[in-house]
């Protein structure tokens, strides 16, 4: 199989700088080279908690899909992720991929693209970061575009680096 380039989402409000930093480690083990957006702060969504920290990379597989899915899931648990807490909760780790290339599939649980990159700013402004003139595969559209439409009114965010936030209440 040929490599495919993919963007993954990255969001955590549980331990976010050191579960962020050891999902990126993890990912430079995994995959190599990472292409790695600005870091935003945003409130959780769905539900009462603290902060997250949303960011999105990019990077070259082989892995098929649902393989990449299954990857990416591993590296989830390693950090102690809890899935029995329902969609809108606490995470110690969220690792979604948003694009394999320029493939849309829809099969279960795996949703590609990710809708979540039209719904919240949290996702689609890192993305339109990290890649102004990548084309949405069902959209047509650059992010950069579909980031200069979004309305954003409500979803609050500020561009951060990691070294202005701590494993507490920042």
């Amino acid at each position: 199989m040929n490599p495919v380039y993919v963007y993954v989402s990255i969001g955590s409000n549980v331990r976010p700088v050191s579960n962020v930093r050891t999902s990126l480690d993890a990912l430079r083990k995994t995959f190599g080279a990472l292409a790695v957006s600005p870091v935003y702060r945003s409130r959780a969504v769905g539900f009462d908690g603290e902060d997250f920290i949303n960011l999105v990379v990019g990077f070259e597989t082989d892995l098929a899909p649902a393989a990449l899915a299954d990857r990416l899931r591993e590296l989830e648990s390693a950090q102690g992720r809890v899935r029995d807490q329902g969609k809108f909760s606490a995470r110690t780790l969220d690792l979604d991929i948003l694009t394999y290339g320029d493939e849309c599939i829809d099969e279960g649980r795996l949703q590609i693209p990710r809708d979540e990159i039209t719904r919240y700013a949290f996702v689609l402004r890192p993305l339109a970061d990290l890649a102004p003139d990548a084309v949405h595969p069902q959209l047509g559209q650059s992010y950069r575009a579909l980031w200069q439409a979004f309305d954003d009114a409500g979803q609050d965010m500020q561009q951060i680096t990691l070294d202005q936030v701590t494993d507490g209440r920042s």
